[in-house]
Protein backbone atom coordinates (compact mmCIF):
# COMPACT_ATOMS: atom_id res chain seq x y z
CA UNK A 1 0.00 0.00 0.00
CA UNK A 2 1.34 3.40 -0.97
CA UNK A 3 2.14 5.92 1.73
CA UNK A 4 0.68 9.41 1.64
CA UNK A 5 4.10 11.04 2.11
CA UNK A 6 7.53 10.85 0.53
CA UNK A 7 10.88 10.31 2.20
CA UNK A 8 12.89 13.50 2.48
CA UNK A 9 16.60 12.83 2.28
CA UNK A 10 18.12 14.90 5.08
CA UNK A 11 21.50 16.38 4.26
CA UNK A 12 21.09 15.94 0.51
CA UNK A 13 21.81 19.19 -1.39
CA UNK A 14 18.63 20.89 -2.59
CA UNK A 15 20.15 22.30 -5.77
CA UNK A 16 23.33 22.90 -7.71
CA UNK A 17 25.07 25.81 -5.96
CA UNK A 18 24.43 29.21 -7.50
CA UNK A 19 21.81 27.96 -9.98
CA UNK A 20 18.16 26.99 -10.24
CA UNK A 21 19.01 23.37 -11.11
CA UNK A 22 17.16 21.52 -8.35
CA UNK A 23 18.18 18.19 -6.87
CA UNK A 24 15.20 17.72 -4.54
CA UNK A 25 11.56 18.71 -4.42
CA UNK A 26 9.81 20.20 -1.40
CA UNK A 27 6.50 18.36 -1.59
CA UNK A 28 4.79 15.59 -3.49
CA UNK A 29 3.19 16.53 -6.81
CA UNK A 30 -0.58 16.82 -6.20
CA UNK A 31 -1.23 15.81 -9.83
CA UNK A 32 0.64 12.53 -9.37
CA UNK A 33 4.19 11.27 -9.26
CA UNK A 34 6.35 12.18 -12.25
CA UNK A 35 7.60 8.86 -13.66
CA UNK A 36 11.33 8.27 -14.08
CA UNK A 37 12.49 7.69 -17.64
CA UNK A 38 15.93 7.60 -19.22
CA UNK A 39 16.61 10.89 -21.02
CA UNK A 40 18.97 10.90 -23.99
CA UNK A 41 22.24 12.72 -23.26
CA UNK A 42 23.48 14.17 -26.52
CA UNK A 43 27.16 15.00 -27.03
CA UNK A 44 26.36 18.68 -27.62
CA UNK A 45 24.93 19.24 -24.12
CA UNK A 46 26.14 22.39 -22.41
CA UNK A 47 29.13 22.14 -20.08
CA UNK A 48 26.98 23.40 -17.20
CA UNK A 49 24.45 20.60 -17.74
CA UNK A 50 27.26 18.06 -17.57
CA UNK A 51 28.63 19.63 -14.36
CA UNK A 52 25.17 19.51 -12.79
CA UNK A 53 24.81 15.81 -13.67
CA UNK A 54 28.25 15.10 -12.19
CA UNK A 55 27.48 17.02 -9.00
CA UNK A 56 24.12 15.25 -8.57
CA UNK A 57 25.76 11.84 -9.09
CA UNK A 58 28.51 12.78 -6.64
CA UNK A 59 25.87 13.72 -4.05
CA UNK A 60 24.11 10.36 -4.61
CA UNK A 61 27.40 8.47 -4.16
CA UNK A 62 28.31 10.45 -1.03
CA UNK A 63 24.85 9.99 0.50
CA UNK A 64 24.08 6.38 -0.47
CA UNK A 65 27.20 4.74 -1.92
CA UNK A 66 26.24 1.39 -3.46
CA UNK A 67 23.29 0.86 -1.12
CA UNK A 68 19.70 0.94 -2.41
CA UNK A 69 17.84 4.17 -1.66
CA UNK A 70 14.26 5.34 -1.90
CA UNK A 71 13.47 7.86 -4.62
CA UNK A 72 11.64 10.04 -2.10
CA UNK A 73 12.08 13.76 -2.70
CA UNK A 74 14.84 13.43 -5.31
CA UNK A 75 13.90 15.41 -8.43
CA UNK A 76 12.52 13.19 -11.22
CA UNK A 77 14.00 15.33 -13.98
CA UNK A 78 17.46 15.28 -12.48
CA UNK A 79 17.26 11.51 -11.81
CA UNK A 80 16.07 10.90 -15.37
CA UNK A 81 19.34 12.27 -16.81
CA UNK A 82 21.14 9.40 -15.02
CA UNK A 83 18.34 6.79 -14.96
CA UNK A 84 18.99 3.53 -16.78
CA UNK A 85 22.74 4.16 -16.82
CA UNK A 86 24.41 5.38 -13.62
CA UNK A 87 21.21 5.08 -11.54
CA UNK A 88 19.21 1.87 -11.91
CA UNK A 89 16.29 0.15 -10.16
CA UNK A 90 17.48 -1.75 -7.08
CA UNK A 91 15.02 -4.54 -7.94
CA UNK A 92 14.03 -4.38 -11.63
CA UNK A 93 11.28 -6.98 -11.11
CA UNK A 94 9.50 -4.86 -8.52
CA UNK A 95 10.07 -1.32 -9.79
CA UNK A 96 7.44 1.36 -10.28
CA UNK A 97 8.89 4.41 -12.10
CA UNK A 98 5.95 6.50 -10.84
CA UNK A 99 6.42 5.88 -7.12
CA UNK A 100 8.18 7.97 -4.48
CA UNK A 101 8.86 4.63 -2.74
CA UNK A 102 10.77 3.15 -5.71
CA UNK A 103 14.15 1.76 -4.71
CA UNK A 104 17.15 2.82 -6.78
CA UNK A 105 20.89 2.30 -6.59
CA UNK A 106 24.00 3.75 -8.16
CA UNK A 107 25.65 1.42 -10.68
CA UNK A 108 29.17 2.22 -9.53
CA UNK A 109 30.87 0.65 -12.56
CA UNK A 110 28.87 2.77 -15.00
CA UNK A 111 29.18 5.84 -12.78
CA UNK A 112 32.98 5.52 -12.68
CA UNK A 113 33.12 5.00 -16.45
CA UNK A 114 30.82 7.95 -17.23
CA UNK A 115 32.09 10.41 -14.61
CA UNK A 116 35.67 9.43 -13.67
CA UNK A 117 36.34 12.98 -12.45
CA UNK A 118 34.09 12.56 -9.40
CA UNK A 119 36.01 9.46 -8.32
CA UNK A 120 39.49 10.93 -8.79
CA UNK A 121 41.59 10.94 -5.64
CA UNK A 122 42.98 14.18 -4.26
CA UNK A 123 46.49 13.06 -5.20
CA UNK A 124 45.40 12.58 -8.82
CA UNK A 125 46.46 15.43 -11.10
CA UNK A 126 43.19 15.07 -13.02
CA UNK A 127 41.01 15.80 -9.98
CA UNK A 128 38.78 18.78 -10.81
CA UNK A 129 38.55 21.92 -8.72
CA UNK A 130 34.91 21.54 -7.68
CA UNK A 131 34.67 25.12 -6.42
CA UNK A 132 35.68 26.41 -9.84
CA UNK A 133 33.34 23.99 -11.61
CA UNK A 134 30.40 24.91 -9.42
CA UNK A 135 31.06 28.58 -9.95
CA UNK A 136 31.17 28.09 -13.71
CA UNK A 137 34.76 29.32 -14.02
CA UNK A 138 36.12 26.17 -15.72
CA UNK A 139 35.23 25.16 -19.27
CA UNK A 140 35.18 21.56 -20.52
Amino acid sequence: MARDYMTKHKGFPGRFPGTDFQFTIRRANPKGVTPLKALERYKDRKALDKRVDAAFLMALVEQFGEEPFERGNLDAGRLSWLFGREVVPADPEDFDPASYEALLKVDMGRAMASYPEIFASEEDEEAPDWDEMWNGEQED
